[in-house]
């Protein structure tokens, strides 16, 4: 649960704050668990829920602060491509993108699942996912092309 979290926000404070808000919530509501899915899937999509809250909140807060001027941060290239390179490579990603991007490839959501879960379209939700994998195609081929 805790990777989950991480992955959404990608800053190891706000994952922790974001999954004790969610066994809060959880310990709160467990008693409009009807037994639809399993208890892990239930608290799982509690969790993404939390993260995606928090994430949004922060950026929200964090664009008030630059006033509306955001720059993408891209992530250093390795010497070689690797899974350490392609963790960074997702979590460089934009939000929306890389939450999507992980509930779908990763963790293995349906688009109806995860759009459900962020409270967006079915839509929304493939054309993040088309996103993400444009980025991470043009970063993967960016390191390949640099060899």
């Amino acid at each position: 649960m805790f990777s989950t979290a991480y992955r959404i926000l990608n800053d190891y404070e706000n994952a922790r704050d974001a999954l004790q808000d969610a066994f809060i919530q959880v310990f709160r509501d467990i008693g409009q668990f009807r037994g639809r899915s399993t208890l892990g899937a239930w608290i799982k999509t509690i969790v993404v829920r939390s993260a995606w809250h928090k994430l949004r909140r922060e950026k929200r807060l964090e664009l008030e602060m630059l006033n509306g001027s955001y720059e993408e941060v891209l992530v250093q290239i390795p010497e070689y491509l690797n899974s350490e390179y392609l963790e960074k490579a997702i979590l460089s990603l934009p939000d929306g993108c890389r939450t999507v991007f992980l509930l779908v490839e990763v963790e293995g959501y349906s688009h109806a699942e995860t759009a459900k879960m962020l409270n967006v379209t079915t839509g929304t939700s493939k054309s993040q996912l088309f996103h993400a994998r444009q980025l991470l195609k043009q970063r993967l081929v960016l390191k390949i092309d640099q060899k």
